[in-house]
């Protein structure tokens, strides 16, 4: 089954809001997929989509400086916060 482009945004939408309303925490792409009810592999497709519109930034180690070998963590980049922070 195909999804239409507006439905890829809708949903693309509905990601930033739940990285916007976790902000400054970061979450797994497993973690966002279950808030949207959305499939992993989807997610990550529509995640790096905003990664190269800037609007997410990928984070690829932990605290202590030690790379994920199997995950990744999103957040919101800064550009997109003040963007959805002026429109609330």
């Amino acid at each position: 089954m195909r999804i239409s482009q507006g439905k890829k945004d809708k949903i693309a939408e509905q990601i930033l809001a739940c990285l916007y309303n976790n902000f400054p925490n970061m979450l797994f792409t497993a973690e966002i997929s279950r808030e949207i009810a959305r499939d992993e592999e989807f997610t990550k497709q529509l995640l790096k989509g905003l990664w190269n519109k800037n609007l997410v930034m990928p984070i690829k180690k932990n605290p202590k400086g030690v790379p994920f070998t199997r995950r990744i963590k999103w957040r919101l980049s800064n550009k997109a916060y003040d963007a959805y922070k002026m429109h609330q």
